[in-house]
């Protein structure tokens, strides 16, 4: 199994191919709006802008499942991504824990240390082949990953 083998459901709840990414290096991380962390867009868009002609995806999964830091619909969350200048793919809001968890996060979670996700901003590295690579603590700065992004490229 890889990543390829997942549909889920962008912001404006279209369904999405996660097929669509074979052959690009993805960074997956559930993001929210009014976290301490929620500048990350900023380091993550500047990611996506050095390295998307080279086959760099992000994918935002918005969760609010941490202190309730994503507890808006749609257009809060297009708001949070327009103060940003984002324009990397956000998909719709899910859950990354528990029994609701959406199956893409069960699947990361069990590629990794099968560890429950602990913030927002938590971050998984994939693959060209699409086979999870790493995991990041939601500390770990967008800017830090850049050395290990390249290194899949």
């Amino acid at each position: 199994m890889s990543i390829y083998d997942f549909k889920t459901l962008t912001l404006e709840e279209q369904e999405y191919d996660m097929a669509q990414l074979k052959g690009k290096v993805v960074l997956i991380v559930n993001v929210a709006s009014k976290c301490g962390l929620t500048p990350q867009y900023k380091g993550l868009q500047q990611l996506y802008l050095n390295h998307k002609d080279k086959g760099l995806a992000i994918v935002g999964f918005p969760c609010n499942q941490f202190a309730s830091q994503e507890p808006g619909d749609k257009s809060v969350i297009q708001k949070c991504q327009q103060n940003f200048g984002v324009s990397f793919q956000i998909m719709s809001k899910i859950d990354v824990n528990g029994d609701n968890a959406d199956p893409i996060y069960k699947f990361l979670k069990q590629q990794t240390d099968g560890e429950e996700i602990k913030w927002n901003f938590g971050k998984f590295l994939i693959n060209r082949e699409g086979k999870v690579v790493k995991r990041f603590a939601p500390t770990i700065t967008p800017e830090e990953l850049e050395a290990d992004i390249i290194s899949l490229m």
